[in-house]
């Protein structure tokens, strides 16, 4: 399975809007047969605040269904399946409380994003429950992963984790490329 880029339709009238953020159906349709086990929801408060790039490894890896659910972050996902042809590359964009789109991405992708708002509010689905012993990422700031972060100036506010991170070369995969490319795929 590709990154998916999703566009739930929003349909407005005099007192907001209506919009079907998750149908299972449909998703499927597309070829996105899961079934989430677990919501994640995070705040945070910087802007500039980034958060990743995190995976969790096999048997315990994880793919996710992220949206920005107050605020806007920029939302990233890199591939990190080993003998991938597209390994390394990322695909990123604006989740935000006023686009409604959600990225996602299977297992085998680290995951990360950087908030370009005040108190964001991410929401995110997983397929498998957390795992502390299968928790990995790698660094956010990577040379060789390019990242175009849309930070402030006066930099990230990070973690200690998030600090501490290896560089993609420095790790060794235990995900394997499925013969899926990077993508991605827009539904709207």
């Amino acid at each position: 399975m590709p990154i998916l880029h999703i566009m739930p339709k929003r349909f407005g009238d005099e007192r907001g809007w209506f919009s079907e953020t998750y149908n299972a159906r449909k998703l499927a349709g597309h070829g996105l047969d899961i079934a989430f086990v677990q919501d994640n929801q995070s705040m945070s408060s910087e802007v500039g605040t980034v958060r990743g790039l995190h995976f969790q490894t096999p048997p315990h890896a994880q793919a996710k269904l992220v949206r920005c659910v107050k605020g806007a972050i920029w939302d990233v996902f890199v591939d990190v399946r080993r003998g991938s042809p597209t390994y390394g590359q990322s695909f990123g964009a604006i989740l935000s409380a006023e686009n409604g789109h959600q990225l996602y991405g299977p297992a085998g992708f680290a995951h990360g994003f950087v908030t370009l708002e005040p108190d964001s509010e991410v929401f995110y689905k997983v397929d498998g429950y957390y795992a502390p012993e299968c928790d990995g990422g790698i660094a956010w700031d990577d040379p060789d992963l390019a990242l175009d972060w849309p930070l402030p100036t006066g930099g990230p506010t990070l973690s200690a984790k998030d600090r501490g991170l290896p560089r993609l070369a420095d790790f060794d995969s235990p995900f394997s490329y499925d013969g899926t490319p990077l993508g991605p795929v827009v539904i709207s």
